[in-house]
């Protein structure tokens, strides 16, 4: 297809097809002449994932060059490929070194993943964004007073560790090759966190409703 074509099919402006290729976010068409390209099926899957990054995920340009730059490296093994592209997601805030909370959440973390037997995320440890996120967020629990206990904590890790089942379940039933099913698990990653956030949100509406509406609530008002 030509680049109008593509643009059509991908619901994404001539003009910011024309910037991605200069930033070298989308690899290039086959030329056919010295002003024309042709571009493939490879183009709009691409397009895709290049939107879910920047405009659904606000990772910037240069970040989303990283990621899809890591999704291609075939020197490296799929789960390499897949936690690395993750990784160059953006990410909460780093713990902070000089805080004794964290010195103390990072225990936590650390007896907890011992706990659910996560030998991966044990034997990454501190280089692992998401780890340092979750110390980072168990440190401020401990700072502010709120439950953090292992027993509290794992129940949320084995929800989680379900989700993840579903999610590893998908992107190997999306993707076809290594490469597609690296590209899923970074868009279905930027993508899916909003809908499990906004349904969380929403079943806590359901269970307080439940526990505590009374006459003085309107049937029609959440919680």
């Amino acid at each position: 297809m030509r680049l109008r074509e593509l643009s059509e099919r991908s619901g994404v402006p001539t003009a910011t097809i024309k910037y991605y290729l200069r930033e070298r976010l989308l690899p290039p068409g086959e030329r056919v002449s010295a002003t024309q390209a042709e571009y493939g099926e490879e183009h709009l899957r691409r397009l895709r994932l290049v939107r879910a990054l920047i405009q659904v995920g606000r990772v910037p340009v240069a970040t989303a060059r990283e990621v899809l730059e890591t999704a291609e490296d075939e020197s490296l093994s799929q789960n390499t490929r897949m936690g690395a592209a993750v990784w160059a997601l953006p990410h909460g805030p780093e713990p902070a070194e000089d805080d004794p909370e964290t010195a103390e959440a990072t225990r936590q973390v650390d007896a907890l993943l011992e706990r659910l037997g996560w030998t991966y995320g044990r034997q990454l440890g501190a280089t692992s964004p998401a780890y340092r996120m979750l110390v980072a967020a168990i440190a401020s629990l401990e700072r502010l007073g709120y439950p953090h206990d292992t027993d509290h904590l794992a129940l949320h890790a084995r929800l989680a560790a379900e989700l993840a089942v579903a999610d590893l379940d998908l992107v190997e039933k999306y993707g076809g090759s290594p490469t597609e099913r690296i590209e899923a698990v970074v868009a279905l990653t930027v993508l899916y966190e909003p809908v499990l956030l906004a349904l969380r949100r929403l079943a806590e509406t359901e269970e307080s409703g439940r526990r505590f509406t009374d006459s003085r609530d309107d049937s029609r008002d959440g919680s």
